[in-house]
């Protein structure tokens, strides 16, 4: 439909539109639009980020809204969506999926407040709020209690049909007693989702089979409905939450009493039938100022939240003043969108540099032209190794889509290659460290280049940056800038060190008076105190994160003991694999890092074991690991199950596992299980059975 010449042209005047202010060639606008409707509903590979194209949106809608006389028929602000791809059977929807109206900030919600108190005379209205879940929409028809047919939002007035698809979804039911209430159709609203934690298990999955990981959760599961094979589908875990029943046609026989008069409650029906809907999170409200209140109380927890959001959706509660609000061609008048600050927006790549981490990674940051995404401005992007750059085709001068998702960590979701007008310069990985050039090599099976130099002045200062941070020893008043001072100053040398430092010098440092240093000592002497987790954390060792640390500490008496296990002896410790105990075990064998130990150890700091007494009970000598959905449990309650009778909880499938527990979508766990003749492949009632006979 559109080539490469016209791609660049209209992506160049795409740029132009977000840039001018002033910009008002409607054509344009309209042809604009139409360009990126077509990218993102027929080829799924937006050029624009969401926030992008609704300002460009909000800008044609405002200049048809000030001159009537120019509406053509075909403008984009008067047709619900875009065309359809045509891999899937066309269906109709009873009743148009319409598209929301947009708001970011408090002054357009007050304003929409008023149109509707003119609009019903005065009326009273009840708003009810809820999130606005940032997945694939899907509609639903229900008769005589059975699911008939599940459709994707296609152009708003047809989708495609994914029936077979949306019937692997375990949250959405195959049949409801909607006869109960007196209803023989309806057809019901949603979003078909990913949870963040099962997209980080599926990424993690293909990440480990060598196939390029998802961007994000929403691309996840819009994907997953149009995939070929149902039984793929059922593989990645979806969910459904659904937020609007949009037709009901109530039997002969029904008592009007039993249909709920309210949004609020129809929703509170559908989860009473088995539906999964936001009644938690939903809230009803008498004025604007709390609805206002509520949506900006929600965007500082939206990050806390098992899936993600991109607004909050606020509607008429009532549906009789609904149905008087009625529809634009768009959109509803009675629902709202209260949109956040956007996580996408597309930048330039303007040059490459190089970190060396503390365990000698080095890591590729891509420096781009600044831009504010999320509340903040970004110009630095960690590109992770050079294979990503390889899989994405990065190259210096790219325009890029950058996304800072719900961990805060910015990252390129793609370049836009469209874009490209032959001066992109490919990047050429270092085989130098940058900073003491020694040959980097690369372990095999890894994807990471290393500087081996453990004298490398980079690895050395943010080993000592880790060790003194706040989840590891937590010495207050020594952050990042004083260690490279210090480091530069010859203060500091080492972990070690920093029990030994001359505070004397520190005297004649600027911003370094009597009170920063008695902070500073204090800081230190305390630090001697933190628990053995926090030293283990803050040794740095490589796969050693946090909740390992804390597996280590009460596994034995002393960080001494560590010194003397074998790598299978490390591997029966709760959260600990192959890899890990591995490279446990190889940290110390390393005489430097040994000697540090005995230094600390020499300086007061505590060495000992955090051991509880092992629980004896049925289990005791066997390992488990759990995957999957279990049919009754879940999989922490499982967990503490099974170590509360004696058993020990691994994190990955090897030779020391004897049970795996695997419930339904068990996944690559299973597939090495099988392949390991030690390991017994069990149910969750096998699993109980162990326990109760």
């Amino acid at each position: 439909m559109y080539n490469s010449k016209d791609i660049k042209a209209l992506q160049e005047a795409t740029k132009e539109i977000l840039q001018n202010k002033d910009f008002n060639d409607v054509n344009t606008l309209r042809e604009i639009l139409r360009f990126h409707e077509h990218r993102y509903y027929v080829l799924n590979e937006p050029l624009v980020s969401d926030g992008e194209y609704d300002r460009i949106y909000k800008r044609l809608e405002k200049f048809e809204k000030d001159n009537p006389g120019s509406i053509t028929i075909d403008s984009p602000t008067q047709r619900v969506g875009a065309s359809l791809n045509t891999e899937f059977k066309t269906v109709n929807h009873l009743v148009p999926m319409l598209s929301l109206e947009n708001s970011y900030n408090p002054d357009d919600l007050v304003a929409w407040d008023e149109r509707l108190k003119s609009l019903f005379g005065g009326a009273k209205v009840e708003y009810s709020v809820e999130p606005k879940f940032d997945g694939a929409s899907l509609s639903l028809l229900y008769e005589n209690d059975l699911l008939e047919r599940g459709v994707t939002r296609g152009n708003g007035v047809a989708g495609d049909d994914v029936t077979l698809n949306i019937r692997q979804v375990g949250s959405i039911p195959l049949s409801a007693d909607f006869k109960k209430y007196g209803i023989e159709k309806i057809e019901i609203r949603g979003e078909v989702l990913m949870n963040k934690n099962s997209f980080k298990e599926f990424n993690e999955a293909l990440i480990s089979e060598g196939t390029p990981p998802l961007a994000n959760p929403r691309n996840a599961a819009a994907g997953s409905l149009r995939m070929k094979d149902p039984s793929a589908v059922r593989k990645r875990k979806l969910e459904a939450i659904f937020y609007h029943a949009s037709f009901i046609e109530s039997t002969a026989e029904n008592k009007p009493s039993l249909i709920p008069s309210t949004h609020s409650r129809i929703l509170e029906l559908l989860n009473q039938l088995g539906f999964k809907t936001p009644v938690k999170e939903i809230k009803v409200f008498s004025t604007i100022q709390q609805v206002i209140a509520y949506c900006l109380e929600f965007e500082t927890l939206r990050d806390k939240l098992s899936y993600e959001i991109d607004g909050m959706v606020i509607k008429v509660n009532q549906i009789e003043l609904q149905q008087q609000a009625g529809s634009t061609s768009h959109h509803p008048r009675w629902a709202m969108a209260f949109k956040f600050k956007a996580r996408q927006a597309t930048s330039k790549l303007t040059n490459i540099e190089y970190q060396v981490g503390r365990t000698g990674a080095v890591t590729p940051v891509a420096k781009i032209e600044p831009v504010h995404i999320g509340g903040v401005t970004v110009s630095s992007v960690s590109l992770f190794n050079e294979n990503i750059i390889a899989e994405k085709d990065i190259r210096v001068g790219d325009t890029v889509i950058v996304e800072r998702a719900g961990d805060v960590i910015p990252y390129i979701v793609k370049p836009l290659t469209e874009l490209r007008t032959g001066k992109e310069k490919k990047i050429v990985f270092p085989t130098q460290c940058p900073v003491c050039n020694t040959d980097l090599v690369k372990p095999e099976g890894e994807a990471v280049w290393r500087c081996e130099n453990i004298n490398c002045e980079a690895q050395v200062v943010e080993r000592i940056s880790h060790f003194v941070s706040k989840d590891a020893m937590d010495i207050k008043s020594l952050g990042e800038a004083n260690v490279r001072k210090f480091f530069s100053m010859g203060i500091i040398k080492d972990i070690p060190s920093i029990y030994n430092i001359d505070f004397a010098r520190l005297s004649n440092l600027e911003g370094f008076g009597q009170k920063s240093i008695d902070n500073l000592k204090s800081a230190i002497e305390n630090s001697k105190k933190q628990p053995l987790h926090r030293l283990i954390f803050g040794l740095g060792i490589r796969y050693v994160g946090e909740t390992t640390a804390k597996a280590l500490a009460k596994s034995v008496d002393s960080i001494y003991e560590l010194e003397q296990l074998s790598t299978e002896q490390l591997s029966t410790i709760k959260d600990i694999g192959i890899k890990v105990s591995e490279s446990i075990y190889d940290f110390f064998r390393n005489t430097e890092n040994t000697k540090t130990v005995k230094d600390l150890d020499e300086f007061g700091v505590n060495v000992s074991g955090e051991q509880k007494e092992e629980t004896k009970g049925r289990l005791t000598g066997n390992t488990f690991l759990f995957t999957g959905t279990l049919p009754t449990l879940k999989r922490n309650e499982a967990e503490q199950l099974a170590e509360k009778n004696g058993g020990k909880i691994l994190s990955a499938v090897s030779a020391n596992l004897t049970y795996l527990v695997a419930g339904e979508s068990a996944g690559s766990k299973l597939e090495k299980a099988k392949k390991i003749k030690s390991v017994q492949i069990i149910n969750e009632d096998e699993f109980l059975n162990l326990i109760n006979s």
